[in-house]
């Protein structure tokens, strides 16, 4: 709850410090002193647009802190102060700060860490719930009745968001699936070509190697092989240079023992000879090792080029083939497994469709219940509030397909009609001022809600009635605020009355100076103040008793 407000330079407010309690604190004063100004600063340090026009004359700066304390710290605070980096110890006071400058620009903070207004507008909603006469939020909006009427049927809304996730998880499955088999078919075609050229090739790893090389073999033994013939020519025959000289040193081993050089000299010839036909042996050697098959190198060549030729065709090495070979075999082989596998995801999304549809149709079963146990509180109410005439409804709409979501399948809006025979319209489309604040404070007995914001505000909801229907008012703001907080901006002496605290706005001058301050009244000032609210300028006595009057019977 609200515990305290500090205000600094704000319109006709100087400086004031003011002290909050549990239960209904009622707000009064004289028109033109200086209510809205409260409401305006209070909006300032939730987030609401920051106009130079709330500084104060003559002052560079306005400033406004709230403190707010929890008996229980809301979840939706700590998520939005976890996602924004916002540290707050548990069980200390949450401290809202807003700056304005005179020229414009503003500064924010939330217990000493800066804070811009988008996130103090985003928790604003958990901590001060505003209804005014021209309220545009909270009750009034369409988008929060749903979130009512659950709380009000304490619905557990949480089994159907959970369905909705799975059902959502069990579409994106099966659209990613059905989109990679789609493409794989559209390459199907494609893939079986390719394929084919590949197997019809059979690429191993390493042939391109293999087979540059043996072709290179070959190719060197083309060369050589007219050399290595004429060479063959001259070693072999019996006029070869070899025979020869096989003839000589047999015709030489028979002289040799008759000279001494003869047998230096047929040594000499023994060991050419023998080198010779070493020669001769390696020749023979070399012919047979460059020996080719043209056959052979025209069959590896022409291996080489269309291996080569395919590897080009698809953008790799030829070593990269028998890879893409495998690639385009598994991805065909998905093909068949991904339209099996469709199928089992196609049974697995309808089967968490059905189960959000049954979950759904439970809360929508539980919202039906509740919005008929509503509509009669709602209208229970009513009579005392002098709109007797007028009618409330619950409307529950089934929404189309497309426009379902973890929340349930319908959509949720309180309508009203104000005169018997009227047609039901949204509530801020054909209740005034008056009516609607009316309507809102019977909505907000009839709801009792729970987990709503910490404090809450009602500015002038008496407008335009007394007597028993301000009664009325007071003593139902007093019972909404037995186990929390509110606060009511009143002109209406019996609502005034039903006040656990009241503070008085006054405005004063001094010279050419307007200050605008609040006092927190004790009982006499009470009772003086309720006087004045039901004799006007001048109290009379008679005023004075019929002050105590209410006060004693509230």
């Amino acid at each position: 709850m609200l515990t305290r407000l500090s205000i600094r330079n704000v319109v006709l407010i100087e400086a004031l410090d003011l002290e909050f309690g549990r239960g209904l604190g009622v707000l009064t004063g004289e028109t033109g002193a200086g209510k809205s100004i409260l409401l305006d600063a209070l909006g300032l340090v939730l987030g609401n647009r920051a106009d130079s026009a709330l500084v104060r004359g003559g002052a560079d700066k306005a400033s406004v802190t709230a403190c707010f304390d929890f008996a229980r710290f809301p979840a939706t605070l700590a998520e939005a102060f976890e996602e924004a980096g916002i540290e707050v110890e548990p069980g200390e006071p949450l401290v809202l700060r807003r700056q304005v400058k005179a020229d414009g620009g503003s500064k924010g903070w939330i217990n000493d860490q800066p804070a811009g207004a988008g996130l103090l507008r985003a928790i604003a909603g958990a901590l001060v719930e505003l209804h005014g006469q021209h309220d545009d939020r909270g009750l009034v909006n369409p988008r929060g009745h749903r979130l009512l009427l659950d709380r009000f049927a304490d619905a557990d809304t949480a089994a159907v968001a959970r369905a909705w996730d799975s059902w959502r998880s069990a579409q994106a499955a099966l659209a990613t699936a059905r989109e990679a088999v789609d493409t794989a078919r559209a390459d199907q075609d494609l893939l079986l070509a390719h394929l084919a050229e590949l197997t019809a090739l059979e690429p191993k790893a390493g042939e391109e190697a293999r087979l540059a090389g043996a072709r290179a073999a070959m190719q060197k033994g083309e060369r050589l092989a007219g050399d290595l013939e004429e060479l063959r020519h001259i070693w072999d025959g019996s006029d070869s240079p070899l025979a020869a000289m096989r003839a000589a040193a047999r015709r030489l081993d028979r002289v040799a023992p008759e000279h001494p050089l003869l047998t230096e000299a047929l040594g000499a010839l023994d060991r050419a000879v023998i080198e010779a036909g070493e020669a001769e042996e390696k020749l023979r050697a070399a012919a047979e090792a460059l020996e080719f098959d043209p056959a052979a190198l025209e069959a590896a060549e022409t291996r080489l080029f269309e291996l080569r030729a395919l590897a080009r065709k698809h953008r790799c090495e030829v070593d990269e083939l028998p890879e893409r070979m495998r690639s385009m075999r598994a991805a065909l082989a998905a093909i068949e497994g991904g339209e099996a596998e469709l199928d089992v995801l196609e049974g697995e999304a309808a089967a968490a469709a059905a189960r959000y549809r049954d979950a759904a149709a439970k809360l929508a079963a539980l919202r039906v219940a509740a919005a008929a146990r509503l509509d009669a509180a709602v209208e229970a109410e009513l009579a005392p509030l002098k709109l007797d005439a007028a009618r409330f409804q619950t409307r529950i709409d089934p929404l189309p397909e497309e426009r379902w979501g973890p929340h349930g399948t319908e959509a949720v809006e309180f309508v009203i009609a104000t005169n018997p025979g009227a047609p039901f319209a949204p509530l801020n489309k054909i209740a005034s001022g008056g009516e609607l604040s009316r309507f809102i404070l019977a909505l907000k007995v009839a709801l009792a809600e729970r987990g709503g914001a910490a404090t809450v505000i009602f500015d002038e909801i008496d407008r335009g009635v007394g007597g028993a229907v301000a009664s009325a008012i007071g003593e139902r703001l007093a019972r909404l605020a037995v186990d929390g907080q509110l606060l009511a901006v009143t002109h209406s002496p019996q609502v005034a009355a039903r006040g656990r605290t009241h503070y008085l706005i006054a405005k004063s001058s001094e010279g050419t100076v307007t200050r605008t301050s609040v006092a927190l009244l004790d009982d006499t000032g009470r009772q003086e103040e309720i006087a004045r609210m039901l004799s006007g300028a001048e109290v009379t006595p008679e005023a004075r008793a019929q002050a105590d009057r209410l006060l004693e019977r509230a």
